[in-house]
């Protein structure tokens, strides 16, 4: 399939630890972002929960394919006849105490098309109100990354801490991504510090569009999150941003810009060097 002319919305929300209510935000967000013409909604990582403890995600979490919440996810598509990006949500792994941190892909039929379980893990010590962050105690890593044929390009999923690892979108990029989605929940330090910069280049060194929605604001488990969710296109022109309000974004993304960059600076088909980590 080729990328035409299409909007796509990008969801920030500030999630709390209640689901019922993330959800209604979720419904809200997506019937205003199809009323505005959007054709595909990004939702940000952890848009159905931002727990205040593992065992608290682990209590929602799903087997893949069939759940409450997925079978909301698959209602809303439906309804508005929009593919959803289902930002991150907890699917159940083999482990008992673990989950993976998921992506989940819904066209417009209220189909579930595809999904992609996070590679990169959050386990650092920054200087926040929280300072230690281990996903991998709750957190299962994904092995493959992921592109999905939509009616309107080739999409490239990824999640948050991704972003730190240009790797994984060269990767993308090399099973035909157009544009990249990079649903997030990054943390107010790191965001300030590299999340513009980080989502710029990502679609730059790629020529690629980038969509990336953020959770944004304090959340009631402590957490504080950057917002300033963005839809980059591939010569790193931010097209439209957010500050740490909740609400959306949407964009159009055009496949002639694309052709255009591609073909006047073409670096992806300048490079030298293939360097593979053992």
């Amino acid at each position: 399939m080729t990328m035409n002319e299409f909007k796509v919305a990008a969801v920030q929300m500030c999630s709390s630890d209640q689901l019922s209510d993330n959800l209604d935000t979720v419904s809200t967000q997506v019937g205003l972002a199809v009323s505005n013409g959007a054709q595909m909604v990004v939702l940000p990582e952890n848009f159905a929960l931002m727990a205040k403890h593992s065992a608290q995600l682990l209590s929602i979490s799903e087997t893949l394919g069939k759940g409450a919440i997925q079978d909301f996810l698959s209602g809303l598509s439906k309804k508005h006849a929009c593919w959803i990006v289902a930002g991150s949500m907890p699917i159940k792994s083999t482990l008992e105490d673990k989950v993976y941190a998921t992506c989940i892909v819904y066209n417009g039929a209220g189909e579930q098309v595809s999904y992609y379980h996070k590679i990169h893990l959050f386990d650092v010590n920054i200087a926040d109100e929280k300072g230690r962050y281990r996903e991998s105690d709750t957190f299962v890593a994904g092995t493959e990354p992921v592109v999905v044929d939509t009616p309107f390009g080739v999409m490239g999923l990824s999640i948050c801490y991704d972003l730190r690892f240009p790797e994984l979108y060269r990767a993308l990029l090399q099973q035909g991504a157009q544009f990249f989605v990079a649903p997030s929940a990054f943390t107010e330090l790191t965001g300030q510090a590299h999340w513009a910069l980080l989502c710029r280049t990502r679609a730059v060194e790629n020529t690629c569009y980038l969509i990336a929605a953020n959770q944004g604001g304090l959340h009631n488990n402590g957490r504080s999150t950057y917002g300033h969710s963005m839809i980059v296109d591939p010569w790193g022109e931010v097209l439209s941003e957010l500050d740490v309000s909740e609400g959306m974004i949407i964009s159009t993304l055009k496949k002639s810009t694309l052709n255009r960059v591609r073909k006047s600076l073409p670096a992806i088909q300048h490079r030298r060097l293939s360097i593979m980590r053992d």
